[in-house]
């Protein structure tokens, strides 16, 4: 038989069952197998393909399960019992006692109200300031790189060294902001002692540290945006500034509602800020519990006071928090999917 004709007639009859292809035969035998069988190489080679995954990512499920998920559960179980850090060995079982004390207390209420403000003064400037920031850096700039990685080097900062340099900018006496204030009139603010000076301090360093992470985000999300967009809006006569509003926002709402919900999240686990910023009475969130957050009043219920009982029903509170958010966030997104869809 010529190669021709093999390749007209890749199996004869006598090789291949009737409706079975031939390459399917021939594959599943291995060299010196019984008809019909297949050989331990195909079984290992099955065995291989199907385990292969579930072993690369074991290692990850395993350590998570040790010291992720097994501490998870293990606050639901405290946060059912009276608990105390001085007395680990004597617990009580208390059911939902933690929970409904934090819900009649006024120091829960107060940090939550506080953890919402900051979060709203924080992250709408942070994500505004992010989103015209990688706009600019959008257009042809000469060091476009060196830009970028200036952007970065807040985020890369440690938040003792950056809250230490804000708590000499905001201090009451000689601090920068106040002598900046003073040229235009303004007595000077307690940023640490009054309620609005202290949240907005906190807010500040919020901002400073992730508008750069949040901008080289919107930037790589501009970058994927088609150039033919652009293009059809520039003939349509569309300027700068109507593109910018017509194209690059309704293209970048995805990125949008995934940065907020990302710092939304990160304005409720709130925590390295505001405990600097107070000094000796950062663990208090303030001499009148002024910008105490809900990280701050678990690590005060906690590690000061001694009740982890109560501790572990605040984490779950913030848990229970952060889930209603990713909730209005996948409810956000079905409802304007289906308006684009509408449109």
């Amino acid at each position: 038989m010529t190669s021709k004709e093999a390749l007209a007639h890749p199996a004869s009859s006598a090789e291949t069952a009737p409706g079975i292809p031939p390459g399917a035969v021939r594959g599943a035998r291995g060299r010196g197998a019984p008809d019909g069988a297949p050989s331990w190489r195909s079984r290992l080679y099955r065995w291989d393909t199907k385990a292969s995954p579930y072993a690369f990512v074991t290692p990850f499920f395993v350590l998570f399960g040790v010291f992720t998920l097994v501490p998870l559960l293990y606050t639901v179980w405290y946060s059912l019992h009276d608990v105390q850090l001085s007395a680990l060995d004597h617990q009580s079982w208390t059911g939902l006692a933690n929970y409904k004390n934090l819900l009649s207390s006024d120091f829960f209420w107060n940090a939550l109200r506080n953890t919402f403000t900051i979060g709203v003064i924080s992250t709408v400037p942070q994500l505004m300031a992010a989103l015209w920031l990688a706009h600019m850096l959008n257009y042809k700039l000469r060091g476009s790189t060196v830009w970028r990685v200036v952007m970065l080097t807040p985020y890369a900062t440690s938040v003792a060294a950056a809250t230490l340099v804000f708590t000499l900018l905001y201090s009451w006496d000689g601090g920068m902001v106040n002598w900046i204030l003073h040229f235009f009139g303004v007595d000077p603010v307690n940023w640490r002692e009054s309620d609005w000076g202290s949240q907005f301090a906190v807010s500040s360093i919020v901002i400073w540290r992730w508008t750069g992470y949040n901008a080289l985000i919107y930037l790589a999300a501009m970058q994927a945006i088609p150039a033919d967009l652009y293009e059809s809006a520039a003939l349509d006569g569309a300027n700068r500034r109507q593109q910018f509003w017509h194209v690059t926002i309704p293209q970048l709402r995805p990125t949008v509602l995934f940065t907020i919900v990302v710092s939304t999240i990160g304005a409720t686990q709130l925590f390295g800020e505001p405990l600097l910023f107070g000094g000796v009475s950062g663990t208090k969130g303030g001499s009148e519990h002024q910008y105490q957050t809900l990280g701050l009043y678990m690590y005060d219920q906690g590690w000061i006071i001694g009740n982890l009982g109560k501790a572990s029903a605040i984490a779950w509170t913030m848990f229970l928090v952060m889930l209603i958010i990713a909730a209005v966030n996948l409810l956000l997104t079905r409802w304007l999917r289906r308006s684009d869809d509408r449109g």
